[in-house]
């Protein structure tokens, strides 16, 4: 069974920048893709951004050049760089993993909120 630990969420103002981290009990070559979504309240899980082995990425067309998805694979681990910050980024951000963009296995969120 694969785990994924989130972290890195807080609260930020406007305009500010946050990184997520993900760690996995597996190494990331295990997983085809390794990916971030988000929820916030009345609206449904969404893509943010996601990384497949041979490093293809796809982000959402909201979070285009101000979020870069990377990965340590020495570390098991893939980071989420949030910068410029808008107050419709708050959300809870979940880390995701599997064989496509959308994987099986799912970390425990982290929320995000941007509040001036």
């Amino acid at each position: 069974q694969v785990q994924l630990v989130g972290s890195g969420g807080g609260l930020v103002q406007p305009g500010g920048s946050l990184r997520l981290s993900c760690v996995s009990s597996t190494s990331i070559f295990s997983m085809n893709a390794m990916n971030w979504y988000r929820q916030s309240p009345g609206k449904e899980r969404e893509l943010v951004a996601g990384i497949l082995l041979g490093g293809i990425t796809k982000y959402a067309e909201s979070v285009k050049g101000r979020f870069t998805i990377s990965t340590d694979n020495g570390k098991r681990t893939v980071y989420l760089q949030m910068n410029r910050l808008k107050v419709e980024d708050t959300a809870v951000y979940y880390c995701n993993a599997g064989s496509d963009w959308r994987g099986r296995y799912w970390g425990q969120g982290t929320q995000v909120t941007v509040s001036s």
